[in-house]
């Protein structure tokens, strides 16, 4: 039993992780997008039309609300993968 449970842990683990990674790789392009529209001057930004301007400000906000969303469903995989683990542990008894 306590194989199939290191088993399960193992697996969740590296799916896990690869969420992870895909998150950090998120994060960055959001980071990014976010520092570029901190550099827009705040009067006189000289683009022509606020048209555009207003919709990449909108495109970046919604890159950052999708990002900590992922973070949102991360940690609820993360509680639905090791809950049902961590009670399993506590009604298998050890035998140490």
């Amino acid at each position: 039993m306590e194989e199939k449970i290191t088993s399960m842990l193992e697996h969740m683990a590296k799916s896990q992780h690869k969420l992870a990674d895909i998150l950090e790789a998120k994060r960055f392009i959001v980071a990014h997008m976010a520092e570029m529209v901190g550099q827009i001057p705040d009067k006189d930004p000289s683009f022509g039309d606020i048209n555009p301007l207003m919709e990449h400000s909108l495109d970046v906000a919604k890159g950052i609300a999708t990002y900590l969303n992922n973070l949102a469903d991360l940690e609820d995989a993360l509680v639905d993968n090791i809950t049902p683990i961590m009670n399993m542990m506590k009604e298998t008894p050890s035998y140490e």
